[in-house]
């Protein structure tokens, strides 16, 4: 299916994200913080990014700004994945680039449904 570069500092949210994603058929490149998580996003050119906004050192939403405006990686959708649930959250996250805001714990059949409906 897709490739997907999962950013993730929990390495229990990692490991549930990632059966669930390959569950669903994608091939998942993981990271445990932004920095990471942009090299892998610039090496491989996935076809989405699933990005969680609380990270050592750079922030989601630093990173996802980051991807927005270079132009090898704007056109990658960005899904930021995260427990702060607060509209101005969300609408900060959106302003960043990103292609849609889901609070965790996500529900996995819509996860899958709006990666799924976003790199087709």
């Amino acid at each position: 299916m897709a490739r997907i570069v999962l950013i993730e500092d929990s390495p229990t949210e990692r490991a549930v994200m990632m059966k669930l994603l390959a569950g669903a058929g994608h091939e998942v490149l993981e990271a445990e913080n932004a920095e990471q998580g942009l090299e892998l996003v610039r090496e491989h050119l996935p076809q989405l990014v699933l990005m969680d906004v609380v990270l050592p050192g750079m922030s989601g939403f630093q990173a996802t700004r980051a991807l927005s405006r270079d132009p090898a990686t704007k056109a990658i959708p960005v899904i930021i994945i995260s427990t702060k649930a607060m509209e101005t959250d969300k609408a900060w996250g959106l302003r960043q680039g990103a292609s849609d805001y889901i609070v965790k714990p996500p529900n996995e059949e819509f996860l899958i449904a709006r990666i799924n409906e976003l790199v087709s």
